[in-house]
């Protein structure tokens, strides 16, 4: 596809994210996730695991295409949309989102992202909802969202609340620093630090030792230790459709378009 590809390599669906310049979610990219999390509902081919990498020098994923974002809420209010019929496309979007993160969140298989530069944003919410993050020494995680006027609306909060604890998400949130691969390693954000461009064949060996267990006792283990949040995503969805609707992401995301920074998406 035009962002993400994906083969299945022996008992291993690998999903490559090929998009540049960082993987941007947009309508592009959603669109064909939503093909693949239809592959995964289907079995996806009798796979035993799902890996996410991508191929794009800077990173993982910078987060949700804020260029496309800008100019479709210029476009909208050009042709005179209220903010109620606004809201609503914002809500279709995320509802769609969240279908997709959903899907990936609860598979019956063993899910791995392997992360190196930008995991921001809504990237980094993607990463969330593997089972396990293999993070190269370039990673840097990061929720910039507050710079918009927004918060994360992917799934982010209740799924990093879920595997670490508040005292993280209050630093990244409330801060809009990055963390680095070694202090995500040392909070137990993700399983395993590996040396640049040894995350893919860290994460190919980990989904051919998890594939060797029975598919039964994994997939209730994956239920037992790994609940969805189904309460917190839809508080976190209510609030982000509540704050894009206010006049600061319009101002963020104007002056984030309009920026001449080499690196943009650094907080």
């Amino acid at each position: 596809g035009d962002a993400i590809g994906w083969s299945l390599e022996g008992q291993t669906l690998e999903v490559v994210l090929h998009r540049e310049p960082c993987n941007e979610i947009g309508s592009v990219m959603l669109r064909e996730l939503e093909e693949l999390a239809d592959y995964v509902k289907a079995g996806a081919g009798g796979a035993r695991a799902l890996l996410f990498y991508s191929t794009t020098q800077r990173g993982f994923s910078a987060g949700a295409d804020l260029r496309e974002l800008y100019s479709g809420m210029v476009e909208r209010r050009g042709a005179g949309l209220s903010r109620w019929q606004m809201a609503f496309e914002v809500r279709d979007f995320l509802d769609r989102i969240h279908a997709v993160f959903d899907t990936f969140d609860t598979a019956p298989i063993t899910t791995i992202a392997v992360v190196h530069g930008f995991c921001f944003g809504g990237g980094f919410e993607l990463a969330l909802t593997c089972d396990e993050i293999i993070a190269e020494k370039s990673a840097r995680f990061a929720f910039p969202e507050l710079r918009l006027g927004i918060i994360p609306g992917f799934g982010g909060i209740p799924r990093l609340r879920r595997d670490v604890g508040n005292g993280l998400i209050r630093d990244l949130l409330l801060s809009g620093r990055s963390v680095g691969a070694k202090k995500a390693l040392a909070v137990g954000l993700v399983s395993q630090l590996v040396a640049n461009g040894e995350g893919l064949p860290a994460a190919r060996g980990l989904a051919a030792q998890s594939g060797k267990f029975d598919a039964t006792a994994r997939r209730a283990a994956k239920a037992f230790i790994k609940p969805l949040p189904v309460a917190e995503l839809a508080r976190e969805r209510d609030l982000f459709v509540q704050l894009a609707e206010g006049p600061a992401l319009l101002t963020a995301l104007k002056r984030f378009v309009e920026s001449t920074e080499l690196r943009p998406y650094l907080p």
